[in-house]
């Protein structure tokens, strides 16, 4: 099994209901390992890339957006409640997926665990035709890094509000990543995984719209193997991409991200005519299979 600490992105515990939001914000931007996001930070907009210049090699520090986040708790609802069909699904998927374990899908979730700039470059490698060496595309890493910071935010927050517990918690059914403390405390609803698969899905169909389908098919999958890994209920993946169509609708109204994915989409197209390395074969076999095998 990935040893991983946390499972990349995901909050902190927060077992004292009195504590801000901040605080479970903070803390959500530290495990998405873009290193410590000071609160004065915290409430600052990036400007474009072309203006404030990062190097591709260090994460981003600030994401885009500050407050204009829109009431996610409202946006996805509560998790299912004791006695609910919604539950029981949620059940079934979790227990269905562990008879995956060994499987190729159960190899592929476990590389999905992995969420930084770069790894999703390679994660939807197969959906854009061609591997690309991150110093060839050092606007898009800034771009998914500062993203990143955004769906921690955006996330985070119902997770510190709704408190769900994860599904391995209380049994000792396999796991794609090793239990820690950490996993066992941080809160389940909604996936921030999902949440960031699906966004970075969206922002790729933008910007490669002819791969639209691909694209969004891999977002999905990304987001279901939190649920093969058996970290996540199936319902918290659903909230994920619900709170990424959300993020991803403001984010479109921000002039700084808008001026950033015209720099990336010239940039990505020219690395993708120049690129000669093509995705692993039988990786874009299981991610094919996947595609048309959803989970239990």
């Amino acid at each position: 099994m990935t040893r991983v600490t946390g499972v990349g992105i995901t909050d902190a515990p927060d077992r004292n209901r009195g504590r801000k939001h901040r605080l479970c914000v903070l803390l959500v931007a530290s495990a998405l390992g873009v290193g410590t996001l000071l609160p004065a930070l915290a409430q600052q907009a990036a400007p474009p890339v072309e203006n404030d210049p990062i190097r591709p090699e260090e994460p981003a520090h600030r994401g885009y957006l500050s407050d204009s986040l829109p009431n996610m708790d409202t946006a996805i609802g509560q998790p299912p409640a004791v006695g609910s069909a919604a539950l029981a699904a949620d059940l079934a998927a979790f227990w269905g997926t562990r008879a995956l374990l060994g499987s190729p899908r159960w190899v592929l979730a476990t590389k999905d665990v992995h969420g930084g700039a770069k790894d999703m470059l390679n994660h939807f490698a197969c959906t854009l035709g061609y591997r690309l060496d991150p110093t060839a595309v050092p606007k898009l890493v800034t771009l998914f890094d500062r993203v990143r910071i955004d769906v921690g935010r955006a996330a985070g927050i119902p997770k510190g509000d709704y408190h769900r517990i994860r599904p391995h918690v209380g049994n000792e059914a396999p796991l794609c990543v090793e239990r820690e403390p950490d996993l066992d405390r941080s809160f389940s609803y909604p996936s921030g995984h999902a949440t960031l698969g699906w966004t970075v899905a969206l922002i790729l169909t933008s910007l490669v719209p002819d791969r639209a389908t691909d694209i969004l098919t891999r977002g999905r999958i990304y987001g279901e193997s939190r649920v093969i890994c058996g970290v996540h209920w199936r319902s918290d993946v659903e909230a994920g991409r619900t709170i990424a169509a959300s993020l991803y609708a403001v984010l479109e109204g921000d002039p700084a991200f808008r001026a950033d994915m015209d720099a990336v989409r010239a940039e990505l197209k020219q690395a993708l005519v120049a690129s000669e390395t093509k995705p692993d074969g039988g990786t874009c076999k299981v991610e094919a299979a996947a595609a048309t095998t959803p989970p239990p």
